[in-house]
């Protein structure tokens, strides 16, 4: 299945409160695999900046994206990062129009 849609995002928390989040990130994965249609849905700590998660998604299409962002599973993990000291928040989606090997 080729992807239409990337989406590239960070997520900012206290660094302290890394190990209290790390639950709630791995619900949020595992959910979004089983059951949302992503193509690919990877999240990391940035090695060089302790606290900051980058994401990087791709999606089938617009509505299956659509889709995820009102899944059930979504608004426990807004709700557990909130709670956990969530400092900053931003993702950007983009269309892809193609594809090749670099």
């Amino acid at each position: 299945m080729k992807p239409t849609v990337a989406i590239f995002g960070i997520v900012r928390f206290p660094p302290g409160k890394m190990a209290e989040v790390l639950p709630h990130l791995r619900a949020l994965v595992a959910a979004t695999y089983k059951h949302d249609g992503c193509i690919a849905y990877d999240v990391a700590e940035d090695p060089f900046d302790p606290g900051l998660l980058r994401f990087s998604e791709l999606w089938p299409d617009q509505a299956s994206l659509d889709r995820h962002l009102q899944a059930p599973h979504i608004q426990p993990w807004r709700d557990a990062a909130r709670k956990c000291g969530m400092l900053e928040r931003k993702f950007t989606a983009y269309e892809i129009a193609g594809s090749r090997a670099v």
